[in-house]
C-alpha cells in the first residue's frame, strides 16, 4: 500500500530506473494528485494515493465486540460474554462474525469514496489486502466470499460493483450467491432507524448458493453502518441453508457515530 515495488517480486535495477522516468514523466504531464489528500502524487505509478494517506489508516484495536466487530470500552470486554456490544445482546444479528480495516473516516473514507464513487478501481486490490490482514480470522476457514450484490439499475448506472472488485483480491474463490431484487433507497439516505425496513427481503439466492449448504461464506461489502445490508444478505443465505455467515468490509461506522 503505497510502497514501492509490493505488488510483485522484486524490481530489477531497470524496473527502479524505468518507473522513475515514468513518475517523473507523468508527474510533470499530468500533475495527478492524491485520492485522499489531494497533494500532488510523488510516485503516480504506485497508485492513485499517496503513501502518507495509506500509512495514516490506523485498524480498530481491541477489545472489540465478538459479533459486529464494533469498538468496546475495554471494561466492557471483561464483564460481557463473549465481549458482544449492548446492541448485538439486545437483538443479535444474522451475521455471526463482522470486521473491518478500521473505522469510516479520514483517509479510508476518501479512499473508499474515490474506488466507489470516482471509479478509481485499482484502489480495490490494496484495499482488499489490508482486509485480508486485519480480517484474517474471519477470513480464516470460510468456504467463500459473496459480494453483497447492486440491484441491475444501479450496476449499470455505475458501471461496477465495488464489492465484487474487493472480493476478487481476498484470496478466497467468489461465489455470486445472491440477487438484489429491489431497487431500494440509497442507505446513506435513511436514518437509522430506517435502513432494516428498507432492505428486507430486498436479496434473493441464486442457483450457486445450492452448493453452500452447511458451509462457512464471508459477505463482502464497503462500508458497515448499522449492519441492515448485511443482515438481509445473511437472512437470505441461512434461509437456503448457510451454516454461519460472516462479513469484511473496507471501513465501518463506530456506533457512536451512527
Amino acid at each position: 500500500m503505497g510502497e514501492r515495488g509490493t505488488s510483485g517480486d522484486r524490481p530489477t535495477a531497470g524496473h527502479w530506473r524505468l518507473t522513475t522516468v515514468l513518475d517523473a514523466l507523468l508527474a510533470v504531464a499530468l500533475a495527478p494528485a492524491c485520492a485522499s489528500c489531494d497533494e500532488p502524487l510523488v510516485h503516480p505509478t504506485d497508485g492513485p494515493v499517496c503513501p502518507a494517506c495509506w500509512a495514516s489508516i490506523t485498524p480498530l484495536t481491541a477489545p472489540l465486540c465478538d459479533s459486529c466487530g464494533d469498538p468496546l470500552p475495554s471494561w466492557r470486554a471483561l464483564s460481557v460474554p463473549l465481549g458482544r456490544c449492548p446492541r448485538c445482546r439486545r437483538k443479535p444479528s444474522r451475521v455471526d462474525r463482522a470486521r473491518a480495516i478500521g473505522e469510516y473516516n479520514g483517509s479510508l473514507r476518501a479512499i473508499v469514496h474515490a474506488l466507489k464513487y470516482d471509479g478509481r478501481r485499482t484502489l480495490a486490490r490494496p484495499l482488499a489486502a489490508l482486509m485480508r490482514r486485519r480480517a484474517a480470522d474471519v477470513l480464516t476457514g470460510s468456504t467463500c466470499a459473496i459480494p453483497v450484490p447492486l440491484h441491475p439499475s444501479r450496476r449499470r448506472e455505475r458501471g461496477f460493483n465495488q464489492a465484487a472488485d474487493l472480493a476478487q483480491h481476498l484470496g478466497l474463490p467468489v461465489c455470486h450467491a445472491l440477487r438484489r431484487i429491489r431497487a431500494t433507497a440509497s442507505q446513506a439516505a435513511l436514518p437509522a432507524a430506517q435502513r432494516h425496513r428498507n432492505v428486507r427481503n430486498a436479496f434473493v439466492v441464486t442457483e450457486a448458493a445450492d452448493r453452500l449448504d452447511g458451509q462457512i461464506v464471508v459477505l463482502v461489502d464497503d462500508v458497515y453502518t448499522t449492519g441492515a445490508t448485511l443482515d438481509a444478505c445473511a437472512a437470505a443465505l441461512k434461509a437456503a441453508g448457510v451454516l454461519e455467515v460472516r462479513a469484511v468490509t473496507a471501513a465501518r461506522v463506530a456506533a457512536s457515530r451512527r
